[in-house]
């Protein structure tokens, strides 16, 4: 599937891989329209990216979800790929107190809100002659990273929707690719993991969407760029090996292991 000429709706496209992924797209000549719950960061990815498009909308929100889609199809009625991307990593203990509405956020965001996505838009994209879902998952949807325990889930869950999709849509228009990316190099992974990610590396942004589009365009449908793929490998050949090494990699690096 050749990634130009297309029209591209992106979620989560205010920064790190979605924003990214958004400019590389329109550098290719496609129109590109990303999506973000806080209107400050649309702004400011509005002035510094006027190419691209923004609308502000909340995938854990059924209400902008139908909102988003008749604003879309309205004025980009070419619509042909989705991506959802929107998404939070946190580092959580779950020994210490979180309340229920927040406990279940990555899984809102992740698993649920991309669900509803896809079930919105879906009537539209079978239209057209070809489409495309990409829903970005994780490496951590094979090996889960105890650390970010309710975040691994959703990615291990978002990754069997896809697959049960894909098997649903194989004889449609519709190309259901799932990206499932290493750790990458975003303010994220320099936050929320800052002591435990200490020293260590993650791939580029720009990186990962070269690699992403690349394999799009040569027809996979489960890209899993660097050590994504080690840890697909390894969760078959070795799983309680690369698990115990996970629970390690969520440790500070100044904590004796």
């Amino acid at each position: 599937m050749k990634m130009t000429n297309r029209t591209v709706l992106i979620t989560g496209g205010t920064s790190g891989i979605g924003l990214t992924l958004a400019n590389s797209l329109v550098e290719r000549g496609n129109i590109v329209i990303v999506t973000g719950r806080d209107q400050s960061k649309l702004t400011s990815v509005s002035k510094a990216f006027p190419r691209l498009y923004v609308v502000r909308s909340d995938v854990t929100k059924p209400d902008d979800i139908r909102r988003l889609y008749e604003e879309i199809l309205s004025r980009f009625p070419k619509l042909d790929v989705l991506v959802n991307n929107a998404g939070i990593m946190r580092n959580l203990k779950l020994v210490e107190p979180h309340s229920l509405e927040d406990i279940t956020r990555e899984v809102d965001i992740l698993l649920t809100g991309a669900i509803r996505m896809v079930q919105q838009f879906l009537p539209h994209l079978l239209q057209r002659d070809e489409a495309a879902i990409v829903n970005v998952s994780s490496g951590l949807a094979f090996v889960p990273m105890p650390v970010s325990p309710v975040y691994s889930a959703a990615k291990a869950a978002l990754h069997a929707y896809t697959q049960s999709l894909r098997a649903q849509l194989s004889d449609t228009s519709i190309n259901v690719i799932e990206l499932a990316p290493p750790p990458v190099e975003t303010e994220l992974f320099r936050g929320e993991f800052a002591e435990e990610m200490k020293g260590r590396s993650a791939m580029a942004p720009d990186k990962l969407v070269k690699q992403t589009l690349a394999a799009i365009e040569a027809g996979r449908t489960e890209i899993r760029p660097g050590a994504a793929n080690i840890l697909k490998i390894a969760s078959r050949i070795a799983p309680d090996f690369i698990f115990k090494q996970m629970v390690k990699l969520g440790q500070p690096r100044n904590r004796p292991i």
